[in-house]
């Protein structure tokens, strides 16, 4: 049975906005011996704006589902809908972020913001407005000239950000991108992201192992079961919508609805394994 509950005003998010993204009843098989069932009967709608944390044990499909999005696998069985279009290959319309920052290391930071505008043939006084754009909203303006090796960790995926969001797409997708980060700097960075977040109204979709990611993130957390994955827990919450990196936040996540839910999450996760 899958659970589903609210927290605070968080269907702003999903009853007024389109939806962007759309699964029903999505499949997927890899084929060997035996056949590997990664994704069974997944369905999900992502509405404009929303910030969807997806969760759930290891090797429950998580990355599997977002390949899918993405257009590098296709579903075996069911429907992907980006803006009512199927989706049948990679495109811009979907941008993406990994762990591991996938920066050109022979181009400087401004380049390497500017490569997808490239590739499109964008006008060149546009792409430089947009660039200049993101560079300023992630804070690289000092270091557009910069090659990537001469940032830190938080710096690249700030800079893979600007990267994801120079072309505008539809939908961000996030496969677990601050996973390789220090604890302080992941920490520096979820409130970044949820900074660009409310500046921006992006629409995203992020797989992350943390549930404190998740809940801090998410405008939506949604818990998937043991392979085959499948939804079995949605649960809305408006804990992204107050954290703004000061001290106040420890208080908002010690709270008893904040560890209530966070531990019907971590329940659910636990039962899978």
């Amino acid at each position: 049975m899958m659970q589903s509950e609210s927290s605070g005003s968080s269907a702003f998010y999903r009853s007024d906005k389109e939806v962007i993204l759309s699964l029903r009843h999505v499949e997927k098989i890899f084929a060997g011996k035996p056949p590997i069932c990664a994704l069974s009967d997944f369905s999900l709608d992502v509405h404009k704006g929303e910030f969807i944390s997806i969760l759930g044990p290891s090797g429950c499909g998580k990355s599997t589902l977002l390949s899918i999005v993405a257009g590098i696998y296709p579903a075996t069985k069911g429907t992907v809908l980006l803006e009512g279009q199927p989706i049948t290959k990679p495109d811009w319309q979907r941008s993406m972020m990994f762990q591991t920052p996938t920066l050109y290391p022979w181009l400087n930071i401004y380049d390497n913001i500017a490569f997808g505008p490239k590739m499109r043939k964008v006008p060149k006084k546009q792409i430089d407005s947009s660039v200049r754009k993101y560079t300023e909203l992630v804070g690289l303006n000092d270091f557009i000239h910069s090659k990537p090796y001469e940032l830190s960790g938080g710096m690249k995926q700030r800079a893979a950000l600007a990267r994801a969001l120079v072309n505008e797409p539809a939908i961000v997708l996030m496969d677990e991108p601050l996973g390789a980060l220090d604890a302080f700097t992941r920490s520096n960075m979820q409130m970044f992201i949820l900074d660009v977040w409310r500046k921006t109204g992006m629409t995203a979709l992020l797989i992350t192992h943390d549930v404190d990611e998740a809940l801090t993130l998410g405008s939506k957390v949604v818990v998937l079961s043991a392979r085959p994955g499948h939804v079995i827990g949605e649960f809305s919450t408006m804990y992204s919508h107050p954290l703004t990196g000061t001290s106040e936040d420890d208080e908002l996540r010690s709270s008893d609805e904040y560890m209530g839910l966070r531990r019907k999450v971590l329940d659910l996760i636990i039962d899978e394994d």
